[in-house]
């Protein structure tokens, strides 16, 4: 595949390929995240479904699709190695186009129920392997942020072009006012899917199933130059290193070691941040705007026409501050975005919970909400769509990095379907006080941030392992010095490391 697709149609070309098909399979996740909150309350679709009358029934619907994507993310930690990067996208793309024919055919909950429920498994494979898959093809160490960051820049770009979308065909009463919106999302799994099929996996995914030929091959399609160059022979031998040392029993994963770690590379410590980093951030907040956008503002009081173009507007300064990340993620770091931008969002919730909590509402209350409450979603996708989803997948290690990107998808579904399922009753049942743990996890993410998560900016995946190894421990710097001399003393392609590798999988 790999050779096929370099002889077919080049280095650049077959990266522009990969960006396009990861951002188009993340739109769809932001677009299926979004596109029935739009839709949710208008009579078409809810005369489609049976007009449900229960408390829980129309959360239920919302959350089903998370759900799904939660038990998908927790399965990857188990077959995201055998199936590969490359195969979990794939199935994803695939499970989106048959749940969005199931949903947009509906004529009852139930149906409606399993269509997203077999979306919510598309997506869930999806959000477990797009960030580990581009972070994996970067060939320099400024390569990688940016790029995923544009991931999640399309992520929440879906997301708006939803909320449009559904403005426009709420303008009718017809059924197709909610079929076509919902059946749309299948376009970009079609495109994602036909893309993604004339490419490789990752070479680091190559690598460790000891497929070393193939792996060869995808770091040459990266590099556009042959095996024997310098720069392609330096991060193949850091790739191997990186294998060996995870492969000693000392850096072996166990359930003991995610409570109590004492690996020398803190494995359990780093699929800990990852699982915990993206459970964080869904407890900010973020996904109750999305799904009951149009819910919140009328609550506040305004029209439905006004409270649907606010949701739009909403999402679409939402997607806006994605679009910021990817030219600064690298030169301010991590850290300090998520860390000034938590601040922010706390700041702008707090405000925004008060002016709803207030007995005498005016309009100037009215309208000094709304102001805050896009405010936050300027800051939240600035700081925290592409930071986290990032973070997760780069500093696992690579055996483990399919657990630490399946780890965080699922701390990020768990507390999505939480905050949808128990949002969707709260926002009408609660008002104001439901924004009160929002604002406790954006001011309670700083020191987690602060204190759990090193800075990654700057840095290879492989000098990762390094950032974070038990004190004395240098096996990165003692493997990779033995292979350059293994190199520089026989001239030979295949290294030492390279057979220690095969031998030990």
């Amino acid at each position: 595949m790999a050779k096929f697709t370099k002889a077919r149609f080049g280095s650049k070309t077959s990266y522009r390929m990969m960006s396009i098909s990861c951002a188009l399979a993340f739109a769809l996740y932001g677009y299926d995240a979004g596109v029935l909150g739009g839709v949710q309350n208008t009579k078409p679709f809810l005369d489609a479904i049976g007009n449900p009358k229960g408390v829980y029934d129309i959360p239920m619907v919302a959350s089903s699709y998370v759900l799904a994507a939660t038990v998908i993310s927790a399965l990857v930690i188990f077959i995201g190695m055998p199936f590969g990067r490359r195969g979990c996208i794939l199935i994803g793309d695939l499970c989106v186009i048959v749940g969005s024919a199931i949903q947009a055919s509906a004529m009852s909950m139930p149906h409606i129920i399993i269509g997203r429920v077999i979306c919510g498994f598309g997506i869930g494979f999806i959000s477990s392997t797009v960030p580990t898959y581009m972070a994996e093809m970067g060939i320099t160490k400024e390569q990688r942020g940016p790029e995923v960051a544009v991931q999640c820049a399309w992520l929440i770009t879906g997301i708006a072009i939803a909320y449009w979308i559904d403005f426009g065909f709420t303008r009718t009463q017809h059924q197709i006012s909610w079929r076509f919106p919902i059946a749309f999302q299948a376009v970009f799994a079609i495109i994602s899917f036909t893309l993604l099929w004339f490419l490789p996996d990752t070479p680091r995914w190559y690598y460790a199933r000891d497929r070393i030929e193939e792996g060869d091959a995808v770091l040459m399609l990266l590099h556009d130059k042959p095996i024997e160059d310098e720069g392609v022979q330096m991060q193949r031998k850091e790739i191997l290193t990186s294998i060996q040392m995870e492969s000693e029993n000392e850096n072996k994963l166990s359930l003991l070691s995610l409570v109590w770690d004492n690996t020398e590379l803190r494995v359990g410590r780093r699929i800990r941040i990852s699982f915990l980093i993206l459970s964080i951030q869904q407890m900010m907040g973020i996904n109750m705007l999305v799904y009951y956008s149009t819910r919140i503002f009328a609550n506040i009081g305004l029209s439905p026409f006004l409270s649907q173009l606010l949701a739009a507007v909403m999402n679409t300064i939402f997607a806006i501050g994605t679009y910021f990340t990817p030219g600064t993620i690298e030169r301010f770091g991590r850290r300090k975005i998520m860390l000034w931008t938590a601040l922010g969002c706390g700041v702008s919730i707090m405000i925004f919970t008060i002016m709803i909590g207030l007995e005498n509402q005016t309009t100037a209350t009215q309208w000094t909400a709304v102001a805050f409450v896009i405010l936050y979603n300027l800051f939240y996708g600035y700081g925290w769509v592409g930071c986290p989803w990032l973070y997760g997948p780069e500093i696992a290690p690579l055996r483990y990095r399919h657990i630490g990107g399946a780890a965080g998808s699922l701390g990020e579904w768990l507390f999505s379907f939480i905050t949808v399922f128990a949002g969707g009753i709260g926002v009408d049942r609660t008002g104001w006080k439901i924004w009160i743990w929002q604002i406790i996890a954006c001011f309670g993410v700083i020191p987690f941030v602060y204190f759990m998560c090193p800075e990654t900016a700057g840095k290879s995946l492989e000098e990762i392992d390094a950032l974070f190894a038990a004190p004395g421990y240098d096996g990165y710097h003692h493997g990779a010095g033995a292979d350059e001399k293994m190199i520089e003393s026989d001239g030979s392609n295949t290294s030492h490391i390279e057979e220690q590798v095969i031998a030990k999988n």
